[in-house]
């Protein structure tokens, strides 16, 4: 992506990003319990080394395993990727035995069975909830991307496997760089606890370039082609969700966050209008969620040329009787109110999220923390955006209760892929 008029590079952040139920009763956030109210300082030395293995090694998962091994709590015992080149190359840097490199459809399940004792998923949204099913039920840890699914039933196996990694005394983490952050955590403390008073309506946005623009003229000549298609994965609708939810997953679960319950209904549109017609997923939508006591929020999303048009980037807005928030995802975090909390800007928060994350999932390991407080708002911010797709898809309004209770399932061709 290119970089925007803010501190933070939209490009650097999309670039990395591209490498990769709920119950039927609502789910609700646990406002302000998140992973970062355990320790995430790194301590001057480590009591012991958990073993870990990286399924998904495509950009941010090259990345976010390099993380790992600067964490230094961590030993680097197994690689996964599709792709043997990507297992071998990422694996090599890693230092991780060639015995331990593993690929195909199947590789994530010799890793799970490798000797490690925890996995990062980072491999496509579609294959996340069955990954990290197998995990848990092999009595494995687990830090998931985001988002966790691409479809209800996928919601549904991701918040049973946390609440089974709980039961089975494991630590399950969702990676969502704002809710690690001190300016998101204490605006939300703030609204929360009245400062703004009742909400009266709220809008978000996601505004940038197509971070897959580099997959076109491959996708354009080889859309048949398994492989390739699995490259760009994020011009896939059942491999990413489309991108309301891959991408747009950060913007809505801000806005989850802010509103501490599920919307009741929504109405929405899509479309390819403005990129090349490569791929199956749309460039844009536009979508109105309904929300209780009468509080709407309005959403809109586009990965084409915006031309410097401002504003862009991750931005949620709400206003509320006594004061209005305003957040950006690496940009000014603040309450305009009577008290006006200043808040402050984080340029780097995508790696400085991912680090804190990181952390936390090591202290909560060894401290034996397995409360896995971010697994149901994680699966309830994935299913808002699966609720405004649907809306969208179908040019109609769209219930939560109607949502969950059909329970929609997306399954991608995998045929000519290798196990």
């Amino acid at each position: 992506m290119s970089k925007i008029k803010s501190e933070f590079s939209r490009r650097e952040f999309l670039n990395r990003a591209t490498g990769t139920v709920a119950a039927l009763a609502v789910l609700k956030p646990l406002i302000g319990m998140t992973q970062t109210n355990q320790p995430a300082v790194k301590p001057p030395a480590f009591e012991r080394k958990i073993k870990l293995g990286v399924i998904g090694l495509g950009g941010r998962g090259h990345w976010i395993a390099d993380l790992f091994r600067q964490h230094g709590g961590y030993e680097m015992h197994a690689v996964c990727d599709y792709f043997p080149d990507r297992a071998k190359s990422v694996g090599d840097s890693l230092g991780v035995e060639a015995s331990r490199q593993f690929s195909g459809l199947s590789g994530y399940q010799r890793l799970i069975a490798s000797g490690v004792e925890a996995v990062a998923i980072e491999s496509p949204p579609y294959f996340h909830p069955q990954q990290a099913a197998t995990a848990v039920d092999a009595g494995l840890h687990v830090y998931c991307a985001k988002p966790v699914a691409v479809d209800v039933p996928g919601c549904r196996t991701v918040e049973a496997s946390g609440q089974k990694a709980t039961t089975k005394k494991l630590v399950f983490i969702v990676d969502f760089q704002t809710r690690a952050d001190e300016f998101y955590i204490e605006a939300m403390r703030r609204v929360h606890a009245g400062e703004m008073g009742k909400i009266a309506f709220a809008e978000g946005i996601y505004h940038a370039d197509s971070p897959w623009a580099q997959w076109y003229d491959a996708l354009g000549k080889n859309s048949k082609d398994p492989e390739t298609k699995l490259r760009a994965w994020g011009l896939d609708k059942v491999l990413s969700g489309d991108m309301i939810t891959e991408q747009n997953i950060h913007t809505l679960d801000v806005v989850n966050w802010l509103m501490g319950a599920a919307p009741l209904h929504a109405v929405g549109s899509c479309g390819l209008s403005s990129r090349p017609k490569v791929g199956t997923c749309a460039d844009h939508f536009a979508c109105y969620f309904q929300f209780p006591d009468g509080v709407g929020v309005t959403f809109s999303s586009r990965q084409f040329n915006g031309y410097d048009t401002m504003p862009e980037g991750i931005r949620v807005r709400a206003f509320g009787q006594k004061g209005v928030l305003e957040t950006e995802y690496g940009g000014n975090v603040m309450i305009r109110d009577d008290n006006f909390y200043r808040g402050g800007k984080s340029p780097g928060i995508y790696e400085a999220g991912a680090r804190a994350n990181i952390a936390t999932f090591y202290a909560n390991i060894t401290a034996q923390n397995f409360e896995n407080l971010t697994v149901a708002p994680s699966v309830q911010s994935n299913l808002i955006t699966i609720l405004g797709r649907t809306a969208a898809y179908r040019g109609e309004l769209v219930t939560w209760e109607k949502l969950l209770a059909a329970n929609e399932r997306l399954e991608a061709d995998l045929s000519g892929l290798k196990d």
